[in-house]
């Protein structure tokens, strides 16, 4: 990393941002003995993973580094005066080591029990115009919540209302901005997320469409990714991560 010019460490923040956006945490690897251009490529090449197999690398590389560092502190504080006993030395030395691998791990326990906060709003979303193969830039999206005496079900007169909760413009990669506050735990309830397709694809089939999702009370930590997968004639969604 000494010898990384300024434009790739640059072009490495905005990978590693992008990266940080699709699986909500920063890029982890084991960078000893690795340039800046070897890191950059890894890190491009896992961006294309699945969520959950990245997440499983990214574990691997985290123990790599903790073992590196582990190795460290047991190099450390080994070396005795001459008049001791090898017995001594070996018994010592095993004490040491079992003391600073219990110290590192009591630490690990206690960073890892902590529940993460959010870096990103609960509910997010993009646009792909499967069409053109290319995201949709400039589609204007809706947030709702309903906010009614009973939850709305299908066929039935809607009794209550939706209540906005936040509104945004896909960018140039087809994703919208803040719809919604960064929350450790969302409201329950039932949402629905809408896109203005309409001006968007005025020859399209559709002037717009909602999706309705329901968050439940076991579901209010978890993130919620709602993509549209839109062309003038069909569109599909999913639950992403």
């Amino acid at each position: 990393m000494a010898t990384a010019t300024d434009s790739s460490l640059q072009e490495l923040s905005d990978w590693n941002a992008w990266y940080r956006q699709k699986f909500g945490f920063v890029f982890l690897i084991c960078a000893s003995g690795r340039s800046t251009s070897a890191i950059l490529a890894e890190l491009k090449k896992r961006y294309q993973n699945r969520p959950i197999v990245e997440f499983e690398i990214a574990a691997q590389e985290q123990m790599k580094v903790t073992e590196l560092r582990l190795a460290k502190v047991l190099s450390t504080g080994e070396n005795t005066g001459s008049s001791q006993s090898a017995t001594t030395f070996q018994e010592k030395a095993g004490e040491d080591r079992v003391s600073r691998i219990g110290a590192h791990l009591t630490a690990t326990s206690a960073k890892t029990s902590v529940i993460p906060r959010r870096t990103r709003p609960p509910v997010t979303t993009h646009v792909l115009d499967v069409s053109r193969g290319s995201p949709a830039a400039g589609i204007e999206v809706l947030l709702e919540m309903w906010k009614g005496n009973r939850p709305p079900s299908f066929g039935e007169k809607e009794t209550g209302g939706w209540v906005l909760q936040g509104t945004s413009t896909t960018d140039k990669d087809g994703r919208s901005g803040q719809l919604v506050g960064i929350t450790d735990a969302v409201n329950p309830g039932i949402y629905r997320i809408s896109f203005n397709t309409g001006e968007y694809c005025p020859s399209g089939f559709f002037p717009f469409v909602s999706i309705v999702f329901e968050i439940r009370e076991s579901q209010k930590l978890e993130h919620f990714h709602v993509p549209l997968l839109l062309s003038p004639f069909s569109f599909t969604t999913y639950r992403g991560s």
